[in-house]
């Protein structure tokens, strides 16, 4: 049987050879964002102006005009500046701007990977540094703005701290901006005005969202924080009339504080102590980066408070479908079980479609969350109709297979276009938290992974033979590893690790072969070999352009492996007990992992009668329930993971199980 099946695989169709083709062309030279000036060493760093709380919705002609100006002749992108508390505040900034990472050394957690005690890298430039603090407990700007000249003269490095911002409700924060652009303008007026052809290269970073020195002295910091967690302003004169841009990110108009060291250092030709997670600024191309910096800001403030009604609002068609279906008084009734399965069987697509939500800018509209959500049902509306009006509608499980792919195919795509769409999208990546900013997050890879394997269940009911399946396995598989972990795409490492014993387990029960444990050793050595051979491509790549694989290997080469391991891992544990609702749905998981794997003995009826009907649909479930808790255990949030995995079975599998009529419990589902 073996044999058979590696002949099978050989003799795999087309699709397979390109896919591996293409696969090579990827790794081999995965493109980055486009950028004039990679290295970002047009000039040296020389001045840089620190404040807090200054958002693009802050700066215009009128109110702020020598920001404005500044903003005008420089490259411009919305910063995220989240920390290890739940506010982030000026003091960790400042740190940040020093050492290259987030919050303050002295009382960051362990697991946050920050080096104690904290470096200043600013040690490692060949040129003086001069600080000076202008929040109105020094000289005033008029007197420091001409010292501040003469350190410049002296060819050094000068840091400003600027007045800061209070909050947006705070009725002095009118005011407060007002100062703040006036101390921008006193010093650039020292230095011949922003528009001088000889002012030197200067970064304005706003390094948090508020001003408290202690997080713990703010009131309700969770009430704070949703006020003022919002991207803040970057700006570097390097690059006039460009969107910024980093190796952090790969996304046009969106930049991270700890890029702002990175960009320091190699405008002087340092290079940081030890590694540093920030990748130095670059400017793209773009017809308005100031209303793209301005868009990203609102996108990634209002996108959270949308998120829930948009989707929540179509998920109520599927709650109700899903009840029809389950209740056995409703799915007894034929049109009625018609109607609930359909309901249940188009659930799951906003899932997918809203991180393509951002090509429409609904966050522009006077009621941003209405905006999004008819911008949701619209989309939603329309493979509604592809999902149930296809040929496949005449085949019981036709719509839910064709459900299940599009959800996999859309959410694989975006990623294989380079994660462009996502950004401030529902459930896409979220600038403002700062976990990833391209590629697939957890969460998205649970949803690939749960709606592929239930495409293949559907798609085993009409594909019966041991060979076809095994071949439909290997190619959904292959498609799904290949966008998963290339660095153009997925640049996802923990995805390889739990996709290749997934559907390598899945081919080997649908064979016929029995896995064995060493069956099972090899597909989990087979993954990590994968995601390590992928990982060392992308590392032989520029420092700027590497992706989270080929950092990977840079932790691997500096002897940081166990503390990236073990940091990981009390992450997951800490999400899955420090949160209730997740620690909640992981129980739910559990329980669901048994019952789907035990139906006979949990007197499941019809679901043990779907794999009378269809035997390959339990080892779609073993897969399942495989791929699951490997994900889990190899990523450091797996208990998301886990979550959008049981969302997309908990919608379509109730609409594939056979009708509970005592008449039709023990016979096939009708074509």
């Amino acid at each position: 049987m073996l044999q058979d099946l590696l002949a099978t695989v050989r003799r795999a169709p087309l699709a397979v050879l390109l896919a591996a083709l293409l696969g090579l062309l990827v790794l081999a030279g995965a493109p980055s964002a486009s950028a004039d000036d990679p290295d970002g060493r047009a000039d040296p760093v020389r001045l840089v102006i620190a404040t807090a709380g200054l958002t693009w919705e802050d700066i215009d002609p009128e109110t702020t005009p020598h920001l404005q100006c500044l903003a005008d002749r420089s490259g411009v992108g919305a910063m995220n500046t989240t920390s290890t508390s739940v506010v982030s505040t000026k003091r960790q900034g400042l740190e940040t701007l020093h050492t290259g990472y987030r919050g303050l050394a002295e009382e960051a957690p362990r697991t946050s990977g920050i080096p104690t005690p904290a470096t200043d890298q600013w040690e490692r430039l060949d040129v003086p540094v001069s600080t000076f603090e202008l929040d109105g407990r020094d000289a005033p700007p008029e007197t420091a703005s001409t010292e501040i000249a003469a350190a410049l003269g002296a060819g050094g490095l000068v840091e400003v701290i600027a007045p800061s911002l209070p909050q947006a409700d705070d009725p002095a924060r009118e005011q407060s901006l007002t100062a703040l652009d006036a101390t921008v303008g006193a010093i650039l007026d020292e230095l011949g005005g922003c528009e001088a052809a000889d002012l030197p290269r200067t970064l304005l970073v706003s390094v948090a969202a508020t001003d408290p020195e202690h997080p713990e002295s703010v009131e309700n910091p969770g009430a704070v924080a949703s006020r003022t967690a919002g991207l803040q302003v970057a700006l570097d004169t390097a690059f006039p009339g460009q969107a910024l841009t980093s190796g952090s990110t790969k996304q046009t108009g969106v930049v991270v504080l700890t890029d702002v060291l990175p960009t320091i250092l190699a405008s002087h030709g340092a290079s940081a102590e030890g590694l540093v997670p920030g990748q130095p600024f670059r400017g793209t191309e773009h017809a308005d980066p100031l209303q793209l910096a301005l868009d990203r800001s609102q996108a990634a403030e209002q996108v959270d408070a949308a998120t829930v009604p948009a989707l929540g609002s179509w998920f109520v068609l599927g709650a109700i479908g899903i009840v029809i279906v389950l209740v056995p008084p409703l799915a007894r009734r034929p049109r009625l079980a018609v109607v609930g399965r359909g309901l249940a069987a188009i659930a799951p697509l906003p899932l997918a479609l809203g991180l393509f939500a951002s090509l429409v800018p609904w966050w522009r509209a006077e009621q941003p969350t209405l905006a999004l959500t008819g911008v949701i049902w619209a989309g939603g509306a329309l493979l509604s109709v592809l999902v149930l009006a296809g040929p496949w509608r005449h085949h019981r499980l036709g719509p839910v297979g064709v459900s299940a792919a599009l959800v996999a195919l859309l959410i694989l795509g975006e990623s294989a276009t380079g994660s462009r769409f996502q950004l401030s999208s529902p459930l896409g990546a979220q600038p403002i938290s700062g976990g990833r900013f391209y590629g697939l997050s957890n969460h998205l890879f649970g949803m690939v992974l749960a709606a592929s394997l239930m495409a293949l269940l559907c798609l085993f009911t009409v594909v019966r033979t041991a060979r076809a399946r095994t071949v439909w396995t290997v190619v959904v598989g292959g498609l799904v590893a290949l966008v998963c972990v290339a660095p153009s795409m997925g640049a996802d490492f923990g995805s390889m690790l739990a996709t290749v014993p997934t559907f390598g387990l899945l081919a080997l029960l649908v064979s016929g072969i029995r896995p064995r444990l060493w069956h099972l050793l090899a597909l989990g050595v087979g993954g990590a070999v994968a995601v390590l051979g992928v990982s060392f491509l992308d590392w032989l790549r520029p420092a700027e352009e590497r992706t989270h694989l080929g950092r990977f290997i840079d932790e691997l080469l500096s002897g940081e492996l166990l503390d990236v391991v073990i940091r990981k891992l009390a992450q997951n544990v800490a999400m899955t007990t420090g949160y209730p609702a997740l620690a909640a749905v992981m129980l739910c998981a559990v329980v669901a992992s048994v019952a789907i794997l035990l139906p006979g003995r949990l007197r499941w009826r019809r679901l043990a009668a779907l794999d009378a009907a269809h035997p390959a649909s339990y080892p779609v479930r073993v897969a399942l329930v495989a791929g699951a808790w490997i994900g889990y255990a190899v990523n450091d949030t797996g208990p998301v993971l886990v979550a959008a995995m049981l969302g997309i079975w908990l919608c379509h599998l109730p609409a594939v199980l056979p009708d509970p009529a005592s008449d039709s419990a023990s016979r096939a589902p009708t074509g």
